[in-house]
């Protein structure tokens, strides 16, 4: 009978256990429980008061900067602090008006500006007078603006 039953083992299977199908559940597991625990948590905000932005344009009557605009060739702006209206002048009289306001000003600061019509010929001699009369403070304004403003 011993040796009848050793041949019966070897014609069974032995049973395996599959990995493959159990890492697939275990990783499925995993996700759901993540994605769950993160549904748990409420998303919340506190309520700020944000500044809102004020775009007019500062007018200063003690402003004592000269705005020197450069428009088309022979065409300049003289205007004397921001809230004044621009005054039109030739390109031979920025070196004696800015001769008299330096002797006027102790600390005398120019912004030389362009509009859609100047040329760069036009910046460069308003920045030759500029240094002609003694300025150091001088600053070249980037953007465009309407002719005269």
């Amino acid at each position: 009978m011993a040796g009848s039953s050793a041949k019966a083992e070897d014609g069974k299977k032995k049973a395996r256990i599959e990995i493959i199908p159990l890492i697939d559940v275990i990783f499925f597991l995993l996700a759901t429980f993540v994605l769950f625990t993160l549904s748990l948590n409420k998303i919340s905000s506190i309520p700020v008061d944000l500044p809102v932005a004020n775009n007019s344009p500062q007018t200063n009557k003690d402003d004592p900067t000269v705005y020197l605009q450069m428009s088309d060739p022979g065409n300049c702006y003289w205007r004397q602090g921001s809230g004044t209206s621009p005054e039109l002048i030739t390109i031979a009289e920025i070196g004696p008006r800015l001769a008299d306001y330096k002797s006027r000003e102790q600390n005398p600061r120019v912004l030389v500006q362009g509009d859609n019509k100047a040329r760069f010929g036009a910046a460069v001699l308003a920045l030759d007078e500029v240094r002609k009369a003694g300025i150091a403070q001088v600053s070249v304004q980037t953007t465009v603006q309407a002719t005269g403003k």
